[in-house]
Formats: structure tokens, C-alpha cells, sequence
């Protein structure tokens, strides 16, 4: 079943018949596997547009480090990093843009500056203002699950629901309309490695919320604890998790290698197609 994607300036993105796939770009001195990398606009361009050629339907542009224990950064300093190549990628293709931010007035100035999507890692619930963004611009929004500073349910998928029931309910008092949301399961925020393989495992449990699935386990600790690799050697990895998770139904996937994903899901896509063609078709 597709469900169509509302974006902001007029654009929208079908999901579920195709998987699809978004490309991280940290325009950061200090992520965990490309940190440094892509900090100069030209290089940010030129790397975006390869993800693009490689087949990613979106560029996620993101300007400070979630990885733990990263040095914040001022909200000046952030729009500093991430403005500039907003607004470059938005004039010089016709890619859909998001933003990785929780912050209010980053998401406000990128989405003026021609960001399609907010994707906010704190669920709504460090900058609740971001919804009521997304809603003024009609800006598709990636609600993501955290278990950063707070107490757990012990039951990974209870904790999912109990997180992400009260992120939507700020986007719908916000009014954000459903069509606008994606759902995150946070891969790797302040969950273990049991915690992510049981998140994996039992993946079809989150049905319940009613929402398309991003995910982004690409290169996390815990696929290197499953692989005994380090993080700029985990793509192999990365894409198993990848086809494991559309296998059990999410629709999205950030990733840092777009090529090797891309390929992974393409099979992946093939299986789903035969499991539910018809007898003989």
C-alpha cells in the first residue's frame, strides 16, 4: 500500500511500494563516521549529488553531531554549517531536502531556505515549537524516538509507544496532519546492542502506531558489535539491517552509503513483490 508524503513547498513522496532511500550529509567536523569530511559547501555539493547519482530520493543535511558524548553546538553556528548547502542543493537540483535538526528557528531557516522535511531526533520534545512549523509550512516531519534523558520501559517496543504516543500528540495539538509524519525508531539512542537487535527482531510490533518507518542504523555501534568492524568498514552490515528491516515493513533509510543500500533494497523489494503477487503471476 503507498502512502503519499506531504512535504513543504509543494512537493510530496510516495512510500511503501518501493523502498527509498535518504543520504546523510554532516556538514560536521566531528560525526562519528564522516566527521570533517564534507564541511566546505563545494565538497558537501559534490558529495550530495553523488548519493543523488546513487539513488537517493532524499539529502539529509544535518550540522551538529548526535553521536554521544559530541560537543554541542550554538544555533548560530549550526544555520552557519547547514544554510549555505540548503540552499546551494535547493537551486542547483531538484532533490527533496531535509533537515536534521531539533531546534525551532534552524528548521524555520531551513525550510525558508528549501527544506522539504524536518527531522528532529528528540521527537518533538526538546523544541515542541517545530511542530507547530510544520504545520505553518506543511513540512513533512520525521518524529524519532530517544531514550536520552529520561527513564526506559524496560520493554523496547512499550518504550516506542510510550515515547513516540506523546511526540503525536504534540504534532496534533501543533496541528500537524498525519500525512506530514514519518516515525523513527531511533536506532542507537541510548540503546544498547540487545536493545537494537531486539528492536530489529520484533520490528512488525510497531504496526500498531499507524505510521510509514524511517530507520537509520547505517554504521551504528551496534552493527559494529554485531560485525567486529569499525564504522567506515560497516556498510556491508549496514545493508543487512537494511533488508532485514523492509522485510518487516519500514519504507525509509538513512544511510551513509547509498549505493550498496540501494542494491540491498532492490532485492529486498523483489521478494516483497512475489510474496504478495498472485498465484501464478
Amino acid at each position: 500500500m503507498t502512502t503519499r508524503w506531504q512535504l513543504a513547498h509543494g512537493r510530496f513522496l510516495d512510500i511503501g511500494d518501493k523502498a527509498l532511500v535518504m543520504g546523510i550529509l554532516n556538514v560536521t567536523p566531528d560525526s562519528f563516521s564522516d566527521g570533517g569530511q564534507f564541511v566546505e559547501a563545494d565538497r558537501a555539493i559534490e558529495q550530495a549529488k553523488r548519493m543523488i547519482s546513487e539513488g537517493a530520493s532524499i539529502i539529509d543535511v544535518g550540522g551538529e553531531s548526535t553521536r554521544p558524548g559530541a560537543t554541542p553546538v550554538s544555533p548560530e553556528e549550526e544555520q552557519r554549517r547547514i544554510l549555505p548547502v540548503i540552499s546551494a542543493l535547493a537551486k542547483a537540483t531538484d532533490i527533496l531536502i531535509s533537515v536534521d535538526t531539533y531546534r525551532e528557528e534552524t528548521a524555520r531557516l531551513a525550510v525558508a531556505a528549501g527544506a522539504h522535511i524536518v527531522n528532529d531526533v528528540w521527537g518533538l520534545q526538546r523544541e515542541p515549537d517545530i511542530a507547530k512549523l510544520a504545520a505553518e509550512t506543511g513540512a513533512g516531519l520525521v518524529i524519532m524516538h530517544t531514550g536520552r534523558e529520561r527513564e526506559k520501559n524496560p520493554d523496547v517496543i512499550a518504550d516506542q509507544y510510550e515515547f513516540l504516543g506523546k511526540s503525536l500528540e504534540i504534532a496534533r495539538k501543533a496541528g500537524v496532519a498525519d500525512a506530514q509524519i514519518l516515525l523513527d525508531p531511533g536506532f542507537g539512542f541510548a540503546k544498547d546492542a540487545e536493545e537494537n537487535l531486539q528492536l530489529m527482531a520484533r520490528f512488525a510490533e510497531l504496526d500498531g502506531l499507524g505510521f510509514p518507518w524511517l530507520v537509520g542504523t547505517s554504521r551504528k555501534r551496534f552493527v559494529g558489535y554485531v560485525s567486529g568492524k569499525d564504522s567506515e568498514a560497516r556498510d556491508a552490515a549496514t545493508a543487512a539491517t537494511s533488508v532485514a528491516l523492509r522485510l518487516k515493513g519500514a519504507a525509509l533509510f538513512r544511510v551513509h552509503n547509498v549505493a550498496i543500500n540501494a542494491d540491498a533494497l532492490a532485492v529486498a523489494d523483489a521478494i516483497l513483490a512475489r510474496e504478495t503477487a498472485k498465484p501464478g503471476m
